[in-house]
């Protein structure tokens, strides 16, 4: 059940341990996000429901406005002991008044938090906004993206990125070729590509029932699975719908930052929406293709893409096109095709359709993409850097 924290001191009267029992309390990681929890369960969920294994996790969002008289909080309970927090402010705040009121309703929680120690996770330096005053015994900095190349990035990204690397005490990348970009700026980053729930994907390599809104989808049928935003190369998949009209194409996933009608529409093209994480091994085993039609464009310059070791791990051949980190970590894989135009994209999946290799086989070079990855193993490296530094 969701609990408001409204902007009022907090009760003097409340049980809680007195200050001088904190010390017993385990640290609080403080994990500022500009993701929302619920929205696509990606790299934010798996690194912080495994790190509150160890401490107590906050994952405090972006604000949502409303219909309220005051700015409240509200909580609700994530994977595995994760607290989510939503602040809930009034419409019409403007910038300052939007800060003042993250900070007061921050500072309160963290009070009724009583905890000894304090570890901040930034996943977006405009975070840094309210939080300056916060004195966090490790200062944790997860640049899983270059943000400030996504559509409608505020301007002042930048200047906070630089003063965040300046405060971080360890910096994680999301890839290899951000860690080459960012190494550049702070003395102690770690690339931290995301990794794959190997079990959880794995379960697509047996015959699972079939999702009811996918199976009157005819073969041979191609799927992606992911945000549709500006990093979707709208254009490749228009013509792949186009040229092969009788390739099934299945879609699955929120439509954000762009235009909906800008999306090509043919019988062939398959939007089936948003599914949750439980969904998808379910979908991607009825697939034969796997896609990943990036667009080549600064928002996708140093992307490192989950989904690539996910549709593996699910025993499905990857068509992608050229990005930098998919062609370093699969370029040479025999899972992986790269294609750099429209007419080499269709034709990759026209020659893993044509492969009648031994599924046993396929799935065997597949492992042997995903040796030693896992989201666990992850996890545990980044927690290693924190303890450095407790």
């Amino acid at each position: 059940m969701n609990q408001p924290e409204h902007l009022l001191q907090p009760d003097p009267c409340a049980t809680g341990p007195e200050p001088s029992q904190a010390v017993a309390l385990r640290p609080t990681l403080l994990c500022l996000s500009h993701l929302r929890w619920g929205f696509v369960y990606q790299r934010p969920q798996h690194v912080m429901s495994r790190l509150a294994h160890d401490y107590d996790v906050l994952f405090f969002e972006e604000p949502l406005f409303e219909d309220t008289p005051a700015p409240w909080l509200e909580s609700y309970p994530g994977a595995d002991g994760v607290s989510v927090l939503v602040p809930r402010l009034p419409h019409g705040l403007d910038e300052a008044e939007i800060n003042a009121a993250l900070r007061a309703l921050l500072d309160i929680r963290l009070a009724r938090q009583g905890a000894s120690e304090l570890l901040l996770w930034y996943i977006t330096p405009m975070s840094l906004a309210f939080t300056r005053h916060l004195q966090g015994r490790v200062v944790i900095f997860d640049c899983m993206d270059e943000l400030s190349a996504f559509k409608n990035a505020p301007p002042a990204l930048l200047d906070m990125e630089r003063e965040l690397l300046d405060r971080a005490d360890v910096v994680f990348t999301g890839g290899y070729s951000l860690w080459e970009a960012k190494r550049e700026h702070h003395g102690n980053v770690h690339p931290m590509p995301s990794s794959v729930d190997v079990a959880h994907f794995g379960k697509a390599r047996d015959a699972l029932p079939e999702p009811a809104d996918q199976a009157g989808i005819g073969r041979p049928r191609l799927g992606f699975f992911g945000v549709i935003d500006e990093r979707f190369d709208i254009e490749l998949v228009r013509e792949l719908a186009a040229q092969r009209p009788h390739w099934q194409i299945v879609l699955l996933g929120p439509v954000v930052k762009i235009d909906p009608d800008t999306l090509p529409r043919a019988a062939n093209l398959h939007y089936l929406g948003a599914r949750q994480y439980d969904e998808l091994p379910a979908y991607l085993s009825g697939w034969d293709v796997a896609l990943m039609p990036f667009a080549l464009n600064e928002s996708t310059r140093f992307i490192s893409p989950t989904k690539t070791p996910e549709y593996l791990a699910g025993g499905c051949p990857v068509v992608s096109t050229p990005i930098r980190d998919v062609i370093t970590g699969y370029g040479d894989s025999g899972v992986v095709s790269i294609a750099d135009s429209p007419q080499a994209f269709i034709e990759a999946i026209q020659a893993a359709l044509d492969d009648k290799d031994d599924p046993q086989a396929f799935a065997r070079r597949a492992d042997q993409a995903l040796d030693g990855m896992s989201w666990d193993q992850t996890c545990a490296a980044m927690k290693e850097q924190i303890e450095c530094h407790r």
